[in-house]
């Protein structure tokens, strides 16, 4: 029932779907997640690149494709913020609030979801850029908010490789779930696994070494069971810290980035 609803509002982007070239590795150099504002041109030399791209119009994305490997934009697939522009045509048919991020759950069952959803991602590949970061999959985990929508998800992103078949997309976490949703991704990215985020305290630090070991684990048979790439999110606020991080990850080669929560700068890589 879900991709009668969905191929009904597509039709008209599948002619518009620019050709990306696609790609299913994830190699072990930078990659750089910031979705502040920048000059593009300053920002370069990095195997992947996910930003906010509401910054940056198509020139501004077809300079940053001449000095990164893949450019990717950003977009939350379970929930959005109050701040963002799609907030208001959605505001009435979410299902509930995060209150740490100040966002509301979506219903990817709605057809008004679906629809303004599709129109993010024509009006992000029609700039230009390689594909998209998919947020807050994990809401539709047995974790999450929404597990009973998963299989709307799963629909959503089959019309999407239909619509637009060379987008690369990176999924953001929902391990759980990677049984069904790779089929339809290019690479999956895991925040914090070396790392734990004290929302309440506003504090870095490092995980359980019994967590990090367990979730590292989970990562590794993700890899081997359906070869999908890997790519770390890590948070910290200090030398030390990152110094620490490094250490812990010396145990894999997949390609890491260490930033604050915020993501808003570009961080120091040293």
């Amino acid at each position: 029932m879900h991709l009668i609803n969905f191929f009904m509002i597509v039709g008209t982007f599948c002619l518009n779907a620019p050709q990306v070239v696609a790609q299913k590795t994830v190699d072990e150099k930078q990659v750089l997640f910031t979705y502040g504002d920048f000059y593009p041109e300053d920002v370069s030399n990095y195997a992947i690149l996910v930003i906010e791209s509401a910054h940056f119009d198509s020139q501004d994305i077809a300079v940053l494709k001449q000095q990164n490997a893949k450019v990717l934009g950003y977009v939350s697939m379970g929930e959005v913020n109050e701040a963002a522009a799609h907030y208001p045509e959605l505001k009435e048919v979410t299902l509930g609030k995060n209150e740490i991020w100040n966002s509301h759950i979506l219903n990817i069952e709605n057809i008004k979801t679906q629809k303004t959803l599709l129109e993010i991602f024509n009006f992000n590949m029609e700039k230009g850029l390689d594909g998209m970061f998919l947020d807050n999959i994990d809401n539709y985990t047995e974790f999450g908010p929404t597990p009973e929508k998963k299989e709307a998800l799963l629909d959503f992103l089959e019309v999407l490789k239909v619509t637009f078949p060379n987008i690369y997309l990176m999924q953001n976490s929902g391990i759980s779930i990677i049984k069904d949703t790779y089929p339809y991704i290019d690479a999956i990215a895991k925040e914090s696994i070396a790392t734990d985020y004290d929302f309440k305290n506003k504090k870095y630090k490092l995980r359980d070494e019994e967590i990090f070991t367990r979730v590292l684990s989970e990562l590794k048979q993700v890899t081997k069971d359906f070869e999908v790439p890997v790519v770390l999110i890590e948070y910290a606020d200090t030398p030390e810290l990152k110094v620490a991080i490094k250490k812990r990850l010396e145990v894999t080669t997949w390609p890491y980035f260490i930033g604050k929560i915020e993501l808003q700068k570009i961080p120091d890589t040293n």
